[in-house]
């Protein structure tokens, strides 16, 4: 029995050196740099800056696969750090946030047929485009709400996710996961927004949807800045060119053009009134 316990003793002693002396030789070195940067990220990993977590994304930025401003969770202040760290001068730009371009809630687009599947935006998009009758409409599903790692996105009564701008850091997820593409980052300080993400003619908008574009292009015609034109059927408004003068939403005449504050309030008309919802 003891010659057997020494021998394993041994083999073990041994392998034991084997592996120290292996882990001193043949250790792979990390640069500092990847802590340091890793240490001043937000820790959400939250995927926004598309790699797999912050340590991904600080391994990334060490390589030169990445740029110090991809984590929009940590904005500016966060990429200024990371360029100190690795000497590069950053400039600040205009954050951005997600907005969710589609009003066609329960109330004002019709259904196709009756879905009664997987409550996923992505499933339900695999059967004939999803149930809207509108095929650039949001499906309300919530997968957005589930892919927000910041808590920023709710769904409201319509069946149409509410953003938080106050939790918003801009990272993307949601606008990524959508398959309507309803949901975009925009600058948070555009103060004017077509909500709709339809393409189709007037007609065909009105047959499924009673708050659509209709690209009857008077908000074109009328806008003095010349801020507004329109791509495939829908208006879009230039966040650079844009004054804030207010004439394209009392223009058009399917109220789709809403205007933020400084909070990132977004005003709907309701009934007649207008009140402040977050978007």
């Amino acid at each position: 029995m003891w010659p057997s316990m020494l021998t394993l003793g041994g083999v073990a002693l041994f392998s034991a050196l084997g592996l120290g002396i292996a882990s001193r030789f043949l250790a792979v070195e990390t640069d500092p740099r990847i802590k340091q940067i890793t240490d001043i990220l937000p820790g959400a990993n939250c995927g926004g800056c598309g790699f797999a977590g912050c340590s991904g994304f600080a391994d990334a930025l060490i390589k030169g696969k990445a740029e110090p401003g991809g984590c929009s969770a940590g904005g500016i202040a966060v990429a200024q750090q990371v360029g100190n760290i690795l000497g590069i001068k950053i400039e600040s730009g205009p954050k951005k946030i997600a907005r969710v371009f589609c009003r066609g809630g329960i109330r004002h687009a019709r259904d196709k047929y009756s879905y009664t599947g997987v409550k996923d935006c992505k499933a339900a998009a695999i059967l004939a485009g999803g149930p809207k009758a509108c095929e650039y409409g949001c499906l309300g599903m919530g997968t957005c709400l589930r892919a927000c790692t910041f808590g920023a996105i709710s769904m409201g009564p319509e069946h149409i996710p509410v953003i938080d701008t106050r939790k918003c850091t801009g990272c993307g997820k949601c606008a990524a996961i959508c398959p309507k593409n309803v949901i975009r980052l925009v600058p948070e300080a555009q103060r004017f927004l077509v909500l709709c993400n339809s393409h189709d003619k007037g007609k065909t908008v009105k047959d499924v949807c009673q708050i659509g574009c209709i690209a009857c292009q008077i908000c074109v015609k009328k806008c003095p800045a010349e801020a507004i034109r329109m791509e495939d059927s829908l208006a879009v408004i230039d966040s650079e060119k844009c004054t804030a003068c207010g004439i394209c939403q009392g223009k058009c005449p399917q109220k789709v053009i809403f205007w933020t504050d400084e909070q990132g309030m977004i005003f709907v008309s309701e009934e007649g009134k207008t009140v402040a919802k977050a978007c």
